[in-house]
């Protein structure tokens, strides 16, 4: 039996969170997709439903440029927040940066699982759900 996810988008630009919300629902593994537009939303998010996992997304697609809170600023944040988060969320960069200091920092940050250069593919995402279906059977 697939497991059914919960995959958050935290991305500012309102035109790839129309196509990444189209392009996951077509995977048919989404129990729930939560959008939030930038870091800081995502962060509340998180520290709101901190005591209730099964609120809390499986996967996060995280951007690096938005306003209010930038993704680097939610991974500190996310580092202080996840000893106290009851489940295991995984974490992928997507963002159109091909700067190789971001690629690097990124992959510096043990909570960072991979960087996607944007656009994300059906075939990335889909590549990502099996994953997180094989690491359930385990």
């Amino acid at each position: 039996m697939k497991k059914q996810l919960i995959i958050c988008i935290v991305d500012d630009d309102e035109i790839y969170q129309f196509v990444a919300r189209k392009t996951i629902e077509q995977i048919n593994c989404v129990k729930k997709i939560l959008m939030h537009s930038d870091g800081e939303q995502a962060i509340n998010f998180l520290i709101d439903n901190i005591a209730n996992s099964v609120e809390l997304p499986d996967v996060i697609f995280l951007d690096i440029n938005m306003p209010i809170m930038d993704g680097w600023g939610f991974l500190a944040e996310y580092v202080k927040l996840k000893p106290h988060i009851g489940k295991k969320i995984t974490i992928y960069m997507v963002t159109s940066s091909v700067d190789p200091a971001d690629i690097k920092r990124a992959k510096q940050i043990s909570e960072v699982s991979d960087y996607i250069v944007k656009p994300i593919t059906y075939d990335k995402i889909k590549s990502v759900v099996d994953a997180m279906e094989h690491e359930s059977d385990l």
